[in-house]
């Protein structure tokens, strides 16, 4: 069993930026590909195993940047020139074991509760 606890929501104006932290617990995280998704699950970043991969979502390219720290068993969100369209609360999730990256998210097994991200225009 994985848990997952997500941190660093909150306001800002457009053009801001926020980092999302993921941080999980119960078995190593880094050994799982992991993914951040928003509103009702639409896929933003995905990242691999070893952080070697990442995936984007077309809107957030060149303004998100998904990394990680398997030593601290973290995955981060960096988000920069927010726009208030990028208002969601924003989940972080593990994928099944056999998976090395994944954008879908039939593939992810575990979640955490959510952080919200609000811009305003």
């Amino acid at each position: 069993q994985v848990r997952l606890v997500e941190s660093g929501g909150g306001l800002v104006q457009a053009g801001g930026s926020l980092r999302l932290s993921c941080t999980a617990s119960g078995r190593s995280g880094s050994s799982l590909a992991m993914g951040w998704f928003r509103k009702e699950r639409e896929f933003v970043a995905a990242i691999s195993q070893s952080g070697g991969a990442t995936y984007y979502e077309d809107s957030v390219k060149g303004r998100f940047t998904i990394s990680r720290n398997n030593a601290e068993n973290t995955v981060i969100l960096q988000m920069n020139s927010l726009r208030p369209e990028d208002t969601a609360v924003y989940y972080c999730a593990a994928a099944h074991d056999n998976i090395v990256i994944t954008r879908l998210v039939d593939e992810y097994v575990y979640w955490g509760q959510g952080t919200q991200v609000t811009v305003s225009s």
